[in-house]
């Protein structure tokens, strides 16, 4: 059986990609938890991932941690602010 795959969106309309969605669900799932009572610059989250998922994640986890927040905050699930600068993401609500 063909591994099931998301079409994931970008908050500028671009085109998204197409990725598994097993590891989408993992990437969200690592990457609402670090958002989670807390904002973070884009370093901050993907560290934050990484940390989670070392050795249990196999692929280019930067790469995916990227797609995964770009549809997330297209699909309004979590918030990108400026702050001196810096983007900040936060959970939208």
């Amino acid at each position: 059986m063909a591994e099931e795959k998301i079409l994931t969106k970008h908050p500028q309309g671009k085109k998204g990609v197409n990725i598994s969605k097993a590891k989408y669900d993992v990437i969200k799932a690592t990457l609402l938890g670090c958002l989670e009572g807390k904002e973070m610059d884009h370093v901050e989250l993907t560290r934050c991932v990484e940390n989670n998922l070392k050795g249990k994640f196999e692929g280019a986890m930067n790469w995916y941690t990227e797609a995964v927040k770009l549809d997330l905050e297209a699909n309004k699930v979590i918030k990108r602010t400026k702050k001196n600068g810096k983007d900040l993401y936060k959970l939208n609500g």
